[in-house]
């Protein structure tokens, strides 16, 4: 079994593993060469920025279960390492879909319907584009990690002593705090360059960025606020 990464592996990958995102891709195949991955992953880079190449099963498990359970994890694996691997992390917390790229769908999908984590088995780079961009819109609802606006009705959840929903009265707390924080042009460049660091090879959200850049006001706040962007 190869234990070397593929070659120029983080040509089109975020190689800090801090990343801002929650999400993260990894794609595991011995076999596929640079050359065949990588418009599919100039592709995925505006869907998830985060992508994480591995040759080895058990390089690739290993980061797997050292991530944090608060992570998510999409993996995209061939099928025959799929085989080796998928039953070691399917129950992790932290992966939360499994794609299966091969070329005998028919083979796979026979030992794949055991494991509800597997969202697709595909023959098609293409098709596997399209499945994970329309999944990945479902799975960021899903996995919001905080909504400024939090209320829930179950009794002792999150209640304060006179009963008013505690989560909710921080939200409007941290609200407050931020409204009143006064922004400078230094906060902007700052902004700057940490996205610039963290989207480095991203070039959807670094030329979103540099519209960012010449075209933000002020009274475009909501506008930038709603846009699907990098924020």
């Amino acid at each position: 079994m190869a234990t070397a990464l593929l070659p120029n592996d983080n040509f089109y990958t975020n190689t800090d593993d801090k990343s801002l995102e929650i999400f993260s891709l990894i794609w595991l195949d011995a076999n596929e060469g640079v050359e065949d991955t990588r418009d599919t992953e100039v592709k995925l880079r505006p869907i998830i920025n985060h992508i994480k190449k591995f040759q080895d099963v058990k390089q690739c498990q290993q980061y797997i279960e050292q991530r944090s359970k608060n992570d998510r994890l999409i993996l995209i694996v061939s099928g025959r390492l799929g085989l080796e691997i998928v039953p070691y992390i399917h129950q992790l917390r932290q992966v939360i879909s499994i794609y299966v790229c091969c070329k005998d769908k028919k083979n796979n999908e026979q030992w794949t319907y055991k494991f509800t984590k597997v969202k697709s088995v595909v023959v098609n780079l293409d098709e596997l584009v399209s499945q994970i961009t329309t999944d990945h819109k479902i799975q960021k609802k899903v996995e919001e990690p905080f909504s400024i606006y939090t209320f829930t009705t179950s009794v002792g959840a999150g209640k304060s002593t006179t009963e008013v929903n505690g989560e909710f009265v921080f939200s409007q707390i941290l609200v407050d705090c931020l409204l009143q924080l006064k922004s400078t042009d230094t906060d902007k460049n700052e902004l700057m360059s940490c996205c610039q660091n963290e989207y480095d090879g991203n070039h959807t959200e670094l030329n979103n960025l540099r519209e960012f850049e010449e075209d933000y006001s002020p009274d475009k706040v909501l506008w930038w606020y709603t846009k699907e962007t990098f924020f």
